[in-house]
Order: structure tokens, then C-alpha cells, then sequence
């Protein structure tokens, strides 16, 4: 308001449009877990929430994945050779027979499945000790670090799975109660293959996940047998040469990068590509790589957001860099995962169908036996909406408590909800059968609501939901001429 005191021409400039509401992100996951490096340009990184954009900027700063040691025996003859690959350390028994640090191979399956912009949470780096550690109170320590990261809005720890059931309880618990803390985020939970029935496993998750907190996470069975490797390093693997009878091949004692690069010396080794990819292709044939599948899931949930909306269910879609899931599981068998009275935690199945592939053919929550957080998409769209439109009326804090500043809002809030309708993320064939805002005097408040300085506003919104069950209904028709 212009008060003059001097003649003149004065231009006082009234705001008459409402403000708007920015979307906010919908799929930016947080990682927890080991990596090879925890410190970058003298900065350490452990427990502290680290944005990256893509595989490449991971490697540069965490590094690369953990070097698996191998043991290559080679029998036969020069000229006709058998491979023999075993792990150069054999475990101890119930010890993990390969490393469980698979951060890295998981960011892979990340990006390769459609994800973008994504929070790495280093809790520590890898250990050569056998048995491999990994630490409950550390991943749940990591995972407290990311309550501070506003923009986070998924929660993964692949490496949960290898835990004990304890353990996994206890992450997973803390993950949902995260969620539901902050209300601004969803846990994707991996569902352990145990090694026996598909019921079992299904057992075995509803007892590794507590009672509460349910609508705030989505638990997805079984692993998935990947198209990537283990790494290791050629001069790391020795090799032992058994061929030649009773005497030891030219090889015995040399490294994988002999074979491929040659060695000069007394006898000449000349490099042998051949034998190099067969060595390759047995490691890699009985030690291939099997993820578990929630950072693929959290990809395709990126996928889906970006490409459809968050209010479109992420199923239904192929699931990239996978050969095939380590279980194939059967309608019948799907049944008890993805419905369970007792428990109501409903388990999402990747399935293999001829002709399609491999494809996420599940879409509920852990609250699978509750009408109102069900479907990921709806408990999703909800977590978007209340997300955005409690950052877009921060401004309306210590504005006068009266009818001006409630139109404002009320606004804001229709217009945001008319567009999300219009996108189809609403159901209803009018703006007013898809949602309502209420705010005033006598409807959201009372006098003494205003007094305490309260600014209630009512929100409601008919979400769409998946079509889970396809009911095709036949009968015969009499012949009538």
C-alpha cells in the first residue's frame, strides 16, 4: 500500500493470481550400504547422504564393486582343455559363499531399469575378512542419516537380505517407521528366497517385516538371476595347470592376464584368447550373479513416474538385466503371496511369461488387507500430493488468518488437483466428483481454532486404482433366427 506525502503519479502493482504448487519429485530412492571407498577429495562419506545422477559419478566417488577372489584349475590337454572354476577362499560353513557387498551391482540394475537422480549412504567399505561382516547396527545407523535429505522419497538397503532374520526385522522395521515418521517417502523390501517352498518364503517375509507402519512399504519375492557378473581383476586370478600328466601345464602358477596378454621368459607364453574366454565364460556360468529385486523395482518405479505418473501402478513392466527369476512361481503360489489374511502383507511376485519376459505382476502394499492404502499407487499419490501442497502454503505462515488468505489457498489447492484430474490421476468425470478443498470459518474451523492461530484445510481426492482382477464373464446365447 502506497501512502504519499508529495504530489505526483504513483503505481501500486496488485497481485491477483494465486500462487501455484510445483510438483516434487516422486522417486528419488536413498541407498544404504557398503562401498569400496568412503572418502572423496579428503571428505569423508560414511553415514552422510551423497546425491548422485548416474552409474558413472557412483564409481568416481564410492567406487567400483568388490574384487571376488577366484581359484581357475585347468585339466585335460593343451589342446583339449576342461575348466574348473572354485572360490580361491572356500567359506566356512553357513559363511556367504561370495561376498555380500553388492551395492555397486545393484546401482546397476538401478540405472538399467530407468532410474535418475538417487542418494548413496556409505556405512563403511568392504572388509576381506571371512566371514564377510556385515553390520545391523551400521546399515540402520546409515539409514537414520537420510531422515535429514528432504528430497528422498524411497528407501532401499539391498544388502539387507543378507542378514540374519533378526536383523532383516530390524531394518525393515526401521525403514517403515521412517516412512510413517516422516510421512514423505516408501520402503521397497526385498522378500529373502529361504530355499524352500514358495509359501515358506512368503512365511519368511511376513515374519521379517513387524505389525506397523504397513501402508508405507511394498515387499516384491523372489531374487533374479541377472545378466551381470561378478567382477575380479585377471592378475588376481591364479591359475593351476594340471594338464600334461604327471607334470604341471605352462601356466601353472600364472594369472588370468597371462593368458590373455602373454608373458615373455623362458618358455614364451603367447597370449591365448581363446582359452581366456572359455575361462571367462565357466566363471561366469557357475558363478553367476543373483540380485535381489528392490533396486530394480525402485528403477522402475522412476520409470513409471516419469513416463505415466505416479499414480500409474509400476507393474505390469518388463524388468531390464534380467535373465529370469531365481523362482518361478506359479499362479496357485501367487495366490497366498499376494493375498494373506492372517498377516494382510501382500507380496509382489516378478513372474516370467512366455513370450512378454520377465515382469513385476504385483501392486499392493504391506497393507494388503486394507481398502484405503492397498495399491502403491494410491498410497504413493497421496504421499505427492500432501508432500507438495505443504511445501507450496509455507508462505501462507504468519499470513492473516482470514477469508483472503483461506481463497488463496483453496486456489492453489483446486488448481493443483483440476490439472492432476485432467493428467487422469483422479477419478470422476467432473473436477468435483475427483476431489474437494474446504477451508473457512464454520467448515474447517472454529472462532477458536482461528484464535490458537490454526488454518485448517480439508482435502479430498478419489484416487484411481490398478484394475487387479481382469473378470471376464461368457455364456452361451440361444440361436433366435
Amino acid at each position: 500500500m502506497i501512502n504519499p506525502k508529495s504530489p505526483g503519479v504513483y503505481i501500486d502493482e496488485i497481485s491477483t493470481l494465486p500462487a501455484s504448487i510445483a510438483p516434487v519429485a516422486t522417486a528419488i530412492p536413498a541407498f544404504v550400504g557398503y562401498t569400496k571407498a568412503d572418502t572423496y577429495q579428503g571428505e569423508t562419506l560414511t553415514d552422510k547422504p551423497t546425491r548422485i545422477t548416474s552409474l558413472l559419478e557412483y564409481q568416481l566417488i564410492f567406487g567400483g564393486p568388490y574384487d571376488e577372489k577366484f581359484e581357475i584349475t585347468l585339466t585335460g590337454t593343451v589342446a583339449v582343455t576342461t575348466v574348473e572354476v572354485n572360490l580361491a577362499v572356500p567359506p566356512a560353513p553357513d559363511d556367504p559363499a561370495l561376498s555380500p557387498y553388492t551395492m555397486y551391482y545393484n546401482l546397476q540394475l538401478y540405472f538399467a531399469n530407468g532410474g535418475g537422480p538417487c542418494y548413496i549412504v556409505s556405512v563403511g567399505t568392504y572388509s576381506d575378512a571371512v566371514p564377510f561382516a556385515l553390520a545391523v547396527g551400521r546399515l540402520t545407523a546409515g539409514l537414520a542419516t537420510v531422515e535429514k535429505e528432504d528430497e528422498v522419497t524411497l528407501l532401499v538397503v539391498p544388502e539387507a537380505v543378507s542378514l540374519a532374520a533378526a536383523d532383516r526385522l530390524t531394518v525393515n522395521d526401521a525403514m517403515l517407521a521412517q516412512c510413517a515418521k516422516l510421512q514423505d517417502r516408501f520402503a521397497i523390501i526385498d522378500a529373502v528366497v529361504l530355499g524352500g517352498t514358495v509359501a515358506a518364503d512368503g512365511a519368511g517375509l511376513r515374519a521379517d517385516v513387524g505389525a506397523d507402519n504397513l501402508k508405507y512399504g511394498a515387499a516384491y519375492y523372489p531374487s533374479l538371476l541377472t545378466s551381470q557378473s561378478y567382477y575380479f581383476e585377471d592378475e588376481n586370478l591364479v591359475i593351476a595347470d594340471d594338464r600334461g600328466g604327471d607334470g604341471l601345464g605352462p601356466l601353472d602358477g600364472k594369472t588370468l592376464d597371462i593368458v590373455l596378454n602373454g608373458e615373455d621368459g623362458a618358455p614364451v607364453i603367447t597370449p591365448d584368447k581363446a582359452l581366456y574366454n572359455n575361462i571367462v565364460k565357466a566363471l561366469r556360468l557357475k558363478f553367476g550373479l543373483t540380485l535381489y529385486p528392490s533396486s530394480a523395482i525402485a528403477g522402475i518405479y522412476a520409470r513409471v513416474d516419469r513416463e505415466r505418473g505416479v499414480w500409474k501402478a509400476p507393474a505390469n513392466t518388463g524388468v531390464r538385466m534380467v535373465d529370469a527369476p531365481a523362482v518361478l512361481v506359479t499362479t496357485e503360489q501367487q495366490d497366498g503371496l499376494n493375498i494373506d489374511a492372517t498377516s494382510g502383507k501382500s507380496i509382489n511376485v516378478i513372474r516370467r511369461f512366455t513370450g512378454k519376459g520377465n515382469i513385476v505382476w504385483g501392486a499392493r502394499t504391506l497393507a494388503g488387507n486394507d481398502n484405503e492404502w492397498k495399491f502403491i499407487p494410491v498410497r504413493r499419490l497421496f504421499i505427492f500430493v500432501e508432500e507438495s501442497v505443504k511445501k507450496a502454503t509455507e508462505f501462507v505462515v504468519f499470513e492473516p488468518n482470514d477469508a483472503n488468505t483461506w481463497i488463496r489457498c483453496k486456489t492453489m489447492v483446486e488448481n493443483f488437483l483440476t490439472q492432476l484430474w485432467r493428467n487422469g490421476a483422479l477419478a470422476g468425470a467432473k473436477p468435483e466428483d475427483a476431489f474437494f478443498v474446504k477451508v473457512g470459518l464454520g467448515t474447517t474451523m472454529t472462532a477458536v481454532d482461528i484464535l490458537e492461530g490454526k488454518l485448517n484445510i480439508e482435502i479430498g481426492m478419489a484416487a484411481v486404482r490398478p484394475a487387479e482382477f481382469i473378470i471376464l464373464r461368457f455364456s452361451h446365447k440361444l440361436q433366435e433366427s
